[in-house]
């Protein structure tokens, strides 16, 4: 099982970046994605999740209408859409797996991560 993040950078407050997580090695369409993600001296957080179908997302309270998860199950990638950057969104964000179909933001559901991407937002 690999994935792998890319699309974080450095932008300006009120700026937009789009994230994505290429992976292989499963079969994609059967489980549940999520981002993640760590700020600086701070525990990681679920951001967004999916479930395997892309019917059902939910989001951290403090993001929800500024970004959007999405995903393609014909190119194993799921993606975020980050609009209206603030300060405050400035982490390391990991793009994770869950074990089952379910979305969930709960961490103790994933089973594999990504190796992170930086989102500096100034």
């Amino acid at each position: 099982v690999q994935l792998v993040e890319s699309g974080g950078g450095s932008v300006q407050s009120g700026g937009s970046l789009r994230l994505s997580c290429a992976t292989s090695g499963f079969s994609f369409s059967t489980y549940a994605m999520g981002w993640f993600r760590q700020g600086p001296g701070k525990d990681r957080e679920g951001v967004a999740t999916i479930s395997s179908d892309g019917v059902a997302t939910y989001y951290l309270d403090s993001v929800r209408g500024r970004f959007t998860i999405s995903r393609d199950n014909t190119q194993n990638t799921v993606y975020l859409q980050m609009n209206n950057l603030k300060r405050e969104d400035t982490a390391m964000y990991y793009c994770g797996r869950s074990d089952n179909r379910y979305a969930t933001l709960n961490q103790r559901w994933y089973n594999y991560w990504g190796q992170g991407t930086q989102v500096t937002v100034s």
